[in-house]
């Protein structure tokens, strides 16, 4: 009898026991499946720098922004800050650097029951305010042949295989090494995302070699561009002052300031503003300067 019993008792905690191990299997499988996106930051040595990540689950025709999750920041594999996600997915993770440079940082998921792990990577841009800084109009990097526009596809994630202009991220590579700091101007056409267009354009330039920089995602128009140059000067970036560009809007937006604007002229895009210097080409550029 006692021996009846305990194979009952020995029978009952199994069937717990796997009945336990199959509803946490059926948990861990619902999680939602997410991305992480990151925009660039920008700011000076023990300045307070403030990364913004997105966390968003891929739908079909849309994506869903995920509120209410953790998110950590690592800088060098090291735990720097930690954050919760807003309603519409975005986060604010604070950072002090101590010295210059490009500092790879990276953002992932926190324990979360509900989002299963996802992580996504972004330069953090510790300048000097006196730093030289070029700012460079993305399309001015790409063959002409394949521009189509302001971001000549870079952004809509179906075109990373734009081929940039011949000699431009070779030319870069010499303005950058010693001297100026490179900001790049990508353009979020209406509807589009500014972090996927700023992880787009991000990795479109590391795959093609250009230097690292500063990726700055704005909206269309001389307006955005405007007001950012007049925010950067008001911060004391006085020197953001030099823009390399292939659109009139751009050229244009630098010459109303008083600042040095030049333009990389092609049959695309006609004639150059009046007092801008016209480059035919990337080796041409470095000569303006």
């Amino acid at each position: 009898m006692q021996s009846r019993r305990r194979i009952a008792h020995a029978t009952f905690f199994l069937l717990l026991g796997l009945h336990v191990c199959s509803a946490g299997a059926v948990k861990g499988a619902d999680k939602v499946s997410a991305t992480v996106l990151v925009k660039d930051s920008l700011t000076a040595p023990r300045q307070e720098a403030t990364i913004e990540a997105k966390l968003v689950a891929k739908g079909i025709l849309h994506d869903s922004p995920l509120g209410g999750e953790p998110v950590e920041l690592l800088v060098n594999g090291v735990a720097a800050a930690t954050s919760m996600t807003g309603g519409d997915g975005r986060a604010l993770l604070p950072f002090i650097p101590t010295g210059k440079g490009i500092v790879p940082v990276q953002v992932r998921v926190g324990g979360s029951p509900r989002v299963s792990a996802a992580e996504a990577h972004a330069n953090l841009v510790v300048w000097e305010r006196r730093t030289p800084v070029l700012v460079v109009e993305l399309s001015s990097l790409i063959e002409v042949a394949r521009s189509e526009g302001p971001l000549s596809g870079i952004g809509s994630g179906l075109q990373q295989d734009l081929k940039p202009m011949p000699d431009a991220a070779e030319e870069l590579a010499k303005l950058s090494q010693f001297y100026y700091g490179i900001m790049y101007v990508a353009t979020v056409p209406s509807g589009a995302d500014a972090f996927a267009i700023n992880t787009d354009a991000r990795n479109w330039l590391a795959t093609h070699k250009c230097p690292p920089g500063f990726v700055l995602t704005l909206s269309r128009g001389e307006d955005a561009l405007g007001t950012k140059i007049d925010e950067l000067h008001e911060a004391g970036w006085k020197s953001v002052k030099t823009g390399i560009g292939r659109s009139k809007v751009f050229i244009e937006t630098f010459l109303r300031r008083r600042l040095e604007a030049i333009m990389i002229i092609d049959s695309a895009n006609g004639d150059a503003p009046r007092k801008a210097k016209v480059a035919k080409d990337w080796k041409d550029v470095r000569k303006k300067l």
